[in-house]
């Protein structure tokens, strides 16, 4: 391992070079064990504490196979999934291990024991298997978590559409939050070389979700000028959704929930902001009903901000908790387009709203290959910054899901896997240079 961690910190390694190096028999991954599945049993979830659950294992080292790129991981980042996998919510991952390994023959080597989490990371690839021509040892790529077989013609017009499409890391196994990382080869995408590797693996997963959900024509087609309202505006989604809702001509309505947050939106260049707990709006009068004297509390306030106008798009992503509201304030022909449900799967809302108004309800999950591709550019051209507030070791991945599951941070959080400092792998510091103060501006708000 000495070997290749000082291959990965030379630049003027060749791919001759990586593609010599030996590779160990094992390698340290972030796991939840199989045998721990029932430890939280009758716990509140907010009780339910990562820290206790997942540890840091040896692994042994998988052989890519065909069309797969085996990756030394960098750096990796913390994503809701790697909550829920780790609190074994809704439902123990190791479910989905097992249909993987029952839908196709390669799917049976991640029927495991043990489940190496993570949708995220930044690294350099080591070994690829039969048929990978893209991608050579020695390049420095990220990765997006979209795993697909693609022998269906339902996912040919959209890969999320596959029959067969799953989350890396975190419906299959060997993910990035680990020393190496087993992908497939359309899951690569190159490194932005104006970021560190730790800024690097943090977009991936929320940046592409975003992207998807706002921009593109599979989720909400945002156009010039639309309202856009976006929940939890600073955090790890809603983040990358009001930059991107900037870049493109739209104006966010930021739902936060205190001052630092809120002033974090404005730093991104928001103008239009709403502190929730300091307005106090409180959409459920008791754990079965809702206040719609709230939700239209909450459409005046909203139309305060915008001139007298109701927003074109509602970026949800909470869940039980605001989707009455968010469907009772979307304008007349608009669109509530959901990605998640961190507050709750079971929705309610007052359909008269939706249906005699014309609005609609799109569901999104991830992006597909071209979409994450997109999102990425937009970061490496500089358009799109990354939003890393915090960084854990690879040995505190539980404390880095404890603090995401209760709200403690800003933006994404990462983790160092084989990086041994903070700061490497920047190849580009003249762009790095003109956008440093957009780069940083999250790690300012933590300090």
């Amino acid at each position: 391992m000495d070997e290749i961690i000082s291959a990965l910190l030379c630049e003027d390694a060749t791919p001759g070079d990586f593609a010599g190096l030996r590779l160990p028999e094992s390698y340290r991954g972030a796991v939840v064990r199989k045998e721990d599945t029932g430890m939280f049993e009758g716990m509140a979830s907010i009780d339910k504490d990562p820290r206790k659950s997942l540890h840091l294992h040896d692994v042994p080292v998988p052989e890519p196979g065909p069309g797969e790129a085996l990756v030394a991981v960098m750096a990796s980042a913390v994503n809701y999934n790697t909550v829920w996998s780790s609190i074994f919510e809704p439902l123990p991952t190791f479910g989905f291990l097992e249909r993987y390994a029952r839908s196709v023959p390669a799917g049976a080597r991640h029927d495991l024991p043990y489940h190496v989490l993570g949708s995220d990371l930044a690294g350099v690839v080591l070994r690829t298997g039969p048929g990978v021509n893209r991608w050579k040892p020695g390049a420095e790529v990220v990765a997006h978590c979209l795993s697909v077989e693609l022998e269906s013609p339902d996912g040919h017009d959209d890969t999320m559409l596959d029959p067969e499409q799953r989350i890396w890391g975190f419906e299959t196994n060997y993910g990035g939050l680990a020393e190496f990382a087993l992908v497939k080869a359309n899951q690569l995408m190159p490194k932005p070389g104006h970021l560190s590797w730790e800024e690097a693996a943090s977009p991936g997963l929320v940046n592409s979700t975003a992207y998807r959900q706002l921009v593109s024509r599979n989720g909400a087609g945002m156009k010039q000028g639309d309202n856009v309202l976006i929940w939890g505006a600073s955090g790890g989604l809603g983040s990358y959704a009001t930059q991107l809702a900037l870049a493109g001509g739209a104006t966010p309505i930021c739902v936060v929930s205190s001052p630092q947050k809120a002033e974090i939106c404005r730093k991104m260049g928001a103008e239009a902001v709403i502190d929730r707990n300091a307005e106090g709006y409180r959409f459920w009068k008791d754990e079965h009903t809702q206040d719609p004297r709230e939700w239209k509390r909450f459409g005046a306030r909203i139309r305060e901000l915008t001139g007298g106008e109701d927003v074109d798009i509602v970026f949800e992503h909470p869940g039980r908790e605001t989707f009455g509201a968010s469907v009772y304030v979307t304008r007349k022909g608009g669109a509530i387009v959901t990605c998640a449900s961190t507050s709750g799967f079971r929705h309610e809302y007052d359909n008269r709203y939706l249906w005699m108004s014309l609005k609609r309800i799109i569901g999104s999950h991830f992006a597909n290959y071209r979409e994450a591709w997109e999102a990425n550019r937009l970061v490496a051209k500089g358009r799109i910054h990354p939003t890393l507030s915090r960084v854990y070791s690879l040995e505190d991945t539980g404390q880095a899901a404890h603090d995401v599951h209760r709200n403690l941070h800003q933006g994404k959080v990462g983790v160092l896997a084989l990086a041994p400092e903070e700061g490497l792998g920047v190849r580009d510091h003249e762009l790095r240079a003109r956008h440093i103060d957009a780069i940083n501006r999250f790690r300012e708000s933590e300090g």
